[in-house]
C-alpha cells in the first residue's frame, strides 16, 4: 500500500472544497457554463509589508495541464451519494481548456493587483479555485517573507531550514522552492534538491555531538568523513569552549591542506557569541572560517544582529519563514470578474472586487526604477495609460502575460534560476523606502479611469441583481 505522504496526479482534482463540486453540479444542471473570468489577488497588504512576491504559479500551470478526474476519483465521488451520474460522467471527461494570464514567477506585486486571471468555461474555472488559492497563496507568502530576509542579510548567505517545522510535506517543498526563488542560496531539504535542483546544505545536530564521549572527537570524526561539508555545531555544551575545540580541529585540517567551512551557533546571545567566536578563530589564523547562525531567525532578528555588529557570515532560517511568522497567511481571494461576456462585481463591505478582464501597468523612470502601478482593463494600451501617471514615465510595461491557451502553455517554462534572477533584478529596481522592514512606504497603486468607470456602472447593476 502506498504511504500517505503523496499526492498522485489523479488525486489533484480532489484537493478541493466540497462546495466547489456542489456549485459545479448546480451549474451543470442549470446549463451555466459560458466563458468566465476569475482573478486571484491579495485584498490587503500584511502589516509591515511594502511589497509581495508572486510564486507558486508554475506549479499551478503544471497541474492544470494534467487536470483530470480519473476513474478512482469518480468512484469516490459516486460513493458520497451526492452527485448524479450525468454530472459525474461529465467530470470524467473534463479537461482544463482555459487560458491563464499571470504574473511571471518572481514578480513583485501589491494589494488588489491580479496575480493571475483564469479565462475558461465557468465549471472549469470554478473547480480549480481551491487549488489556485492553496498553491499561490502559500508560495507567495513564503517568497515574500524570504525576500525580506534576503534584504535584511545584506549580501550574506541564507539557507532554508524549514522542512522539519513546516506544516506538512508539501509545505516544506513550497518553502524550499519559494525561498530559493527569493534569493536563498540553498536548502536542507533533500527532496527539494532532487525535485528543483536547489543546492543542498547541512551541518550536524546536537545528538551527533552527544553520541560521542568527547566533543572534539565528534568534530574530528565528522570532518574526516565530510571535509567539504565541515560546519561544526559548537553550542551543545559551553559555546566558547566548543569554538575552541572547533579551532583546534580546523588547525589540524589546515595542516593537511584542507579547510573547516564554518562553525554554527544555534542558541544563546548570538551577538556576543559570534564576536567571541570570530576572535578565537582569528587568533588561530582561521580568518577564512565562516560563522553560521541559526535558531528562530527571521528578517527582524537578522537585521538586529547585523545592526549590533555580529560578525555572522550566513544564516539558517526555518520556522518563521515556512509558517509565515508574523504573517501566517495572505488574504488571497479568487473572484468572478466576468461571465457570459458581462462584467461581474462583488460589493461586500470591505471585500469589493474588481470587474472585467484586467491588466497591470507599471511605470518606470529614466534610471529603470519602477514607482507606480495602475490596474486597468485588458483592452487598454500602454500609450493611453501612460497619460494617467504622474510624473510622466520613461516607460510603461504590462505585467500580466499570457501563459496558457486552451489548456496548454504557450511560453517556454522558466527555470527556477531564471525566475530567481527575475526577482533579484526587480528588488534592485524597487526603491528602498518600499523595502523597509518596519515602516515601508505604501507603493502607489490605483485604478485607471476606464476601470473606475466600469466599477461605477457595475455597482449600479449589482444593486439591481439583488432585487
Amino acid at each position: 500500500m502506498p504511504i500517505d505522504l503523496r499526492l498522485d496526479a489523479d488525486e489533484a482534482p480532489l484537493m478541493i472544497d466540497l462546495y466547489e463540486l456542489t456549485m459545479a453540479a448546480s451549474y451543470f444542471a442549470l446549463g451555466f457554463n459560458q466563458p468566465s473570468c476569475f482573478y486571484l489577488s491579495v485584498r490587503r497588504m500584511p502589516a509591515k509589508r511594502g511589497f509581495l512576491v508572486a510564486a507558486g504559479i508554475d506549479r499551478v500551470l503544471e497541474t492544470l495541464e494534467q487536470f483530470r478526474f480519473g476513474p478512482a476519483a469518480i468512484e469516490y465521488l459516486d460513493s458520497l451519494k451526492i452527485f448524479g451520474p450525468e454530472f459525474l460522467t461529465s467530470l470524467g471527461k473534463l479537461r482544463f481548456t482555459g487560458d491563464v494570464h499571470a504574473l511571471p514567477e518572481g514578480t513583485i506585486f501589491f494589494e488588489q493587483e491580479p496575480i493571475l486571471e483564469v479565462r475558461a468555461p465557468l465549471i472549469e474555472a470554478q473547480l480549480i479555485e481551491t487549488l489556485v488559492l492553496n498553491q499561490v497563496g502559500m508560495a507567495s507568502m513564503v517568497a515574500s517573507k524570504a525576500a525580506r530576509s534576503v534584504i535584511a542579510a545584506r549580501g550574506r548567505r541564507l539557507i532554508d531550514f524549514g522542512l522539519r517545522r513546516s506544516q506538512g510535506a508539501d509545505a516544506g517543498l513550497i518553502a524550499a522552492r519559494s525561498s530559493y526563488l527569493a534569493g536563498f542560496v540553498g536548502t536542507s531539504n533533500v527532496l527539494a534538491g532532487r525535485r528543483y535542483g536547489i543546492p543542498l546544505n547541512g551541518t550536524m545536530a546536537h545528538s551527533y555531538v552527544m553520541a560521542h564521549s568527547r566533543e572534539s572527537e565528534a568534530f574530528e570524526n565528522f570532518v574526516a568523513l565530510f571535509p567539504q561539508m565541515s560546519t561544526l555545531l559548537v553550542d551543545t555544551y559551553d559555546t566558547v569552549r566548543g569554538v575552541e575545540n572547533a579551532a583546534r580541529v580546523a588547525s589540524l585540517l589546515k595542516e593537511k591542506g584542507q579547510k573547516l567551512q564554518a562553525v554554527r551557533l544555534d542558541s544563546g546571545n548570538l551577538v556576543d557569541l559570534s564576536i567571541s567566536a570570530r576572535r578565537i578563530l582569528d587568533q588561530n589564523g582561521l580568518k577564512d572560517v565562516a560563522i553560521f547562525a541559526s535558531g528562530n531567525l527571521d528578517e527582524y532578528r537578522i537585521n538586529e544582529l547585523l545592526r549590533a555588529g555580529a560578525p555572522i557570515d550566513a544564516f539558517g532560517v526555518g520556522t518563521a519563514m515556512v509558517t509565515g511568522g508574523d504573517t501566517p497567511a495572505l488574504d488571497v481571494g479568487y473572484k468572478l470578474a466576468e461571465y457570459a461576456g458581462a462584467p461581474r462585481l462583488k460589493t461586500s463591505q470591505g471585500k469589493l472586487s474588481l470587474p472585467g478582464r484586467k491588466q497591470i501597468f507599471r511605470a518606470t523612470n529614466a534610471s529603470g526604477g519602477f514607482y507606480a502601478d495602475l490596474i486597468g482593463l485588458d483592452d487598454e494600451g500602454t500609450t493611453t495609460v501612460a497619460r494617467e501617471f504622474k510624473p510622466v514615465p520613461a516607460e510603461v510595461s504590462t505585467m500580466l502575460t499570457r501563459q496558457m491557451v486552451a489548456g496548454h502553455r504557450v511560453e517556454p517554462r522558466p527555470t527556477l534560476a531564471e525566475s530567481r534572477e527575475h526577482l533579484l533584478q526587480a528588488l534592485a529596481r524597487l526603491e528602498q523606502r518600499h523595502k523597509d522592514l518596519e515602516r515601508p512606504q505604501v507603493y502607489p497603486v490605483r485604478n485607471t479611469a476606464a476601470l473606475n468607470a466600469m466599477l461605477t456602472g457595475e455597482k449600479i447593476r449589482a444593486e439591481k441583481r439583488q432585487n
